[in-house]
């Protein structure tokens, strides 16, 4: 005898509704699972990151009287390659794990280490750091003025001045030269630091908002147009 009609025939007495009712209970028990496990499955991922914190605060210069943000303050974890920096009101923000080592750093102050605790169990922490300046002894410089005027006077007639050390002064502060030089000579610390603090000022102005463009600007297009009839944008044949 074949497991066919065996098969068939115990298809064929079972009951329609018990089948109905077995398939009701099996999915309500699956949806009762679930929750179970989803939240099973999110307390994995809090133990997972359970020791990152989010480490902010502020810096400020505590030598004197009054305690004044101190920007660019370099805010480093000791052993590794990340870090950040304070921006002008002297304001950081990183994410940290328990048991770090913050070094924070900056010209003419000393150098601070802060260990995060390991007992924190917010994902948050704040910080307002104080740092003491550093002072840089330079070598003693002493400057002998001139012993009278008539010293001063007569070492400025003798001087040389003559048509070559002229000619070499008006070549180097000719326009051309000028023009050529800004050209290829890098900006130094302060243009740096100037462009940056100015576009980071600008950042703050249209902050929340969408800044303007020219191309809704009419002052723009009055400006293109009366290029364009100028032939500013024509190219020289010569090219």
């Amino acid at each position: 005898m074949g497991t066919q009609p065996l098969i068939s025939n115990f298809v064929s007495t079972i009951n329609p509704f018990m089948l109905k009712k077995s398939l009701l209970l099996l999915i309500s028990g699956f949806l009762m699972m679930t929750p179970f496990l989803i939240e099973a499955q999110t307390e994995s991922d809090n133990d997972e990151n359970l020791d990152l914190i989010q480490f902010s605060g502020v810096v400020l210069d505590g030598a004197g009287k009054e305690l004044e943000p101190i920007p660019f303050v370099a805010v480093a974890l000791d052993g590794t390659s990340r870090g950040t920096y304070t921006d002008w009101k002297g304001f950081f923000s990183i994410v940290v794990e328990k048991g770090d080592k913050v070094v924070f750093s900056a010209l003419g102050y000393e150098t601070v280490e802060f260990i995060i605790p390991d007992t924190l169990e917010d994902s948050r922490y704040s910080l307002v750091q104080l740092m003491t300046s550093d002072p840089i002894n330079l070598p003693e410089t002493v400057v002998f003025p001139w012993p009278s005027r008539e010293h001063f006077k007569l070492e400025f007639l003798a001087m040389d001045v003559s048509d070559q050390l002229k000619s070499n002064a008006e070549e180097n502060l000719a326009e051309e030269a000028l023009a050529s030089m800004v050209k290829v000579v890098p900006m130094d610390g302060n243009e740096n630091s100037d462009y940056y603090l100015r576009q980071q000022a600008r950042s703050y102005y249209y902050n929340g908002q969408t800044p303007p463009m020219n191309i809704f600007n009419p002052m723009a297009w009055r400006d293109f147009f009366k290029a364009w009839k100028n032939g500013d944008f024509k190219r020289d044949r010569d090219e």
